[in-house]
């Protein structure tokens, strides 16, 4: 069964202000959001959860196997114009957010493209909810806010001006990220790479 609604990401609008991004509700059926929350992690703690340490009947793996397939890649690809054939994917879950997370920042220079797939159902908190900034100061300056929730996903190109952050929130969030990065040695990649180990060893209580 397919889970990724690749006709909407198809169709949907590629934005080019204030950066190239794009953002497509339900990319997730209410169904296939049911099955990933009744198995999802309880992460009680900030920070993100390696792929690594999911257990074998979390159905959000069946979701990261269609990500990580060609199709998706394809039309990731074609939407932002950009060669993502051979480039290293990282993925990461979370669960839990902190009231300093969400800060304003662009991301990383070692990541090319971010994808966040938002995995809570129907979001109405004030905080938490992430804006495309057209500055890297106001967080009231936006384009567009995205409630984190019902399978809504969000897709951007990094740039130098991709300003993105939101009010503070303390409490469960879900969310799956993904990036293809520049190069699996790149110094950026193996310092989150490290850092996503270290936090699951906090989660999980392991030394």
């Amino acid at each position: 069964m397919a889970h990724l609604n690749l006709a909407k990401l198809r169709e949907a609008k590629v934005h080019t202000e204030p950066y190239m991004f794009t953002l497509v509700p339900g990319f997730l059926s209410n169904e296939t959001l049911a099955k990933i929350n009744r198995t999802y992690p309880n992460i009680e703690k900030g920070g993100s959860y390696p792929l690594d340490s999911l257990e074998d009947n979390m159905f959000i793996k069946e979701v990261i196997e269609e990500l990580d397939g060609p199709q998706f890649q394809q039309a990731i690809s074609e939407k932002f114009n950009v060669d993502l054939n051979d480039r290293p994917k990282m993925y990461s879950l979370r669960g839990y957010t902190r009231a300093k997370d969400g800060r304003i920042h662009t991301d990383s220079k070692d990541k090319i493209i971010t994808v966040l797939l938002y995995l809570n159902v129907n979001w109405n908190q004030e905080g938490g909810r992430l804006r495309i900034l057209k500055n890297g100061h106001d967080v009231d300056d936006f384009v567009v806010e995205v409630p984190p929730d019902n399978g809504t996903l969000l897709v951007f190109k990094r740039s130098d001006n991709s300003w993105h952050g939101h009010h503070p929130f303390e409490g469960q969030r879900r969310s799956l990220q993904m990036n293809w990065m520049t190069s699996e040695g790149s110094k950026g990649w193996h310092r989150i790479r490290h850092k996503l180990s270290a936090t699951v060893k906090k989660l999980t209580g392991k030394a």
